[in-house]
């Protein structure tokens, strides 16, 4: 991920104008970024899900009123385990991508089926979550400050069953193979450490703001604005 940005801003910050650089271009094999297919594809859906998530943000920054009460998510202590998950699971990733290069395939093989389960454990928080806040008495329709917790955890769980769907494809063929073979599927899990990355920078954006610094970071964001 890190030499993919460096290759992204060092390709921006080129000046194919000037001769030099021409000349260099000029005996370029034709491919700018070694990016296989499934990872172009995710950097897609990161594409239109921060367009969407934005959309979210900006619609809960202006539709907040004053007078509403923003600090009741930040009591319960299931929402800081659910986000603590999240953070073990991009562990387990970054330590199975490590184990490819390693060829530590008995080891590939564990953290995928302990990334799954904690990404379903991770679900099943949020639908925990949820059956709290209303026997509680919160719902979506109590005020515009659930209604946007609602939504977007809503739509971020989307996301994570997609994810969840191609990690069961990635990872039942992964268990059958043998040996080396899994490297077969290093692509593939990239694009799944990728991909869970994203999830990962996503929810703590909207836990930053809706859960720590909610009244303030709204103030903030409309004086910017303005």
């Amino acid at each position: 991920m890190n030499n993919f940005i460096k290759k992204l801003f060092g390709t921006l910050l080129e000046k194919p104008w000037e001769s030099e650089r021409a000349s260099i271009d000029d005996a370029h094999s034709g491919q700018t970024f070694d990016l296989s297919v499934q990872k172009s594809a995710v950097i897609i859906i990161f594409g239109i899900a921060t367009v969407l998530f934005s959309l979210i943000f900006t619609g809960y920054i202006y539709s907040i009123p004053p007078e509403q009460d923003t600090k009741y998510l930040l009591k319960p202590n299931l929402l800081w385990i659910n986000t603590l998950v999240l953070f073990i699971i991009s562990y387990y990733f970054s330590k199975v991508t490590n184990e490819i290069k390693r060829k530590e395939y008995l080891n590939i093989k564990k953290n995928i089926i302990i990334v799954g389960g904690l990404s379903y454990f991770f679900l099943f928080g949020q639908v925990a979550f949820w059956i709290q806040l209303m026997k509680s008495g919160n719902f979506v329709s109590t005020n515009n400050y659930f209604s946007s917790f609602y939504i977007f955890t809503a739509l971020h769980g989307l996301h994570l069953l997609g994810g969840l769907f191609f990690w069961g494809k990635v990872a039942s063929r992964a268990l059958k193979l043998k040996g080396n073979q899994i490297l077969n599927e290093e692509k593939n899990i990239s694009a799944l450490s990728m991909y869970w990355t994203f999830l990962l920078v996503v929810w703590l954006a909207f836990f930053m703001m809706i859960y720590v610094f909610n009244d303030a970071f709204i103030e903030w964001c409309k004086t910017l604005v303005a």
